[in-house]
């Protein structure tokens, strides 16, 4: 097999339990790496929460590439936007009519950082912001201006644990008809504008480096990664841990986050 980009989710895939990339898994992208294969960090996250790992891997400059913000932004390693799907002032609006729906957070991601109208935050905002290296700015509603533009918008529980759950539960079809809405965990909800997805990216970058998507390589285990699993021509790897779906669309079914489980794939596939 002729895999020639390989696209790589994080939490849950590349990184494991205590977010960090084993050191096997490590060793064998860097093997791939040394092939001239592309890999690519494709995430919910910013560029700003993934530089560490690539930093790991060896990856930087000009010619290496994320996608980031579930698959509305890419970015080379420089930081030059290729390709941003934003969201503006009336999806804006869209979203805290949502909010009032259940007591959640919900914070609005920029390449530069988080904005948020909400005056207390819980514990998971904080640690996403902390996590990504991205500063939280509050806001008034009223003072954010009508140009107001975002990628990624992002649901989160506060001390109430089931409110993100009853908010999954009631958002209404207009919603999912006009926005990609997606978990990449339990205690969150991620919306992005519609066809902004991981796999349409991924299509997108491939194009761009004139590479068959017969030749591209996903490995994933939640929800933002489906989009990549339902492409026919990729080669698809799903982590042990993965939820249902992404198994069920998977052409293999390799061990999990903290057993090496992108490592013994790639052995198995492309060393």
């Amino acid at each position: 097999m002729s895999i020639k980009l390989i696209a790589v989710d994080l939490d849950g895939t590349l990184l494991s339990s205590n977010n960090s990339i084993l050191p096997e898994t490590q060793k064998t992208l860097k093997q791939a790496i040394d092939l001239g294969i592309q890999v690519v960090l494709a995430t919910g996250r910013p560029l700003s929460g993934v530089m560490k790992f690539n930093r790991e891997l060896g990856l930087a400059g000009e010619k290496q590439y994320n996608i980031v913000f579930n698959g509305a932004v890419i970015q080379n390693l420089a930081g030059k936007v290729l390709m941003s799907q934003k969201m503006n002032y009336h999806d804006f609006t869209n979203m805290r009519r949502l909010q009032r729906l259940a007591h959640v957070n919900l914070h609005f991601e920029t390449p530069e950082c988080f904005w948020t109208c909400d005056r207390e935050l819980g514990v998971n905002l904080s640690v996403n912001a902390a996590r990504t290296k991205n500063v939280i700015k509050v806001r008034k509603a009223e003072e954010l201006p009508q140009d107001f533009t975002f990628n990624k918008v992002g649901f989160s529980e506060t001390d109430e644990v089931e409110e993100i759950e009853k908010l999954w539960n009631n958002i209404p079809e207009w919603t999912f008809a006009k926005y990609d809405v997606v978990r990449s965990f339990s205690s969150n909800i991620e919306i992005n504008i519609k066809d902004a997805s991981k796999g349409n990216a991924l299509i997108n970058l491939a194009d761009r480096l004139k590479i068959a998507p017969s030749q591209v390589m996903v490995f994933g285990d939640q929800g933002n990664d489906i989009s990549m699993f339902l492409n026919p021509s990729f080669k698809k790897v799903a982590m042990g841990n993965a939820i249902e779906m992404i198994k069920d669309n998977a052409d293999y079914i390799t061990e999990d986050n903290d057993h090496d489980g992108i490592a013994k794939a790639l052995k198995k596939f492309v060393l």
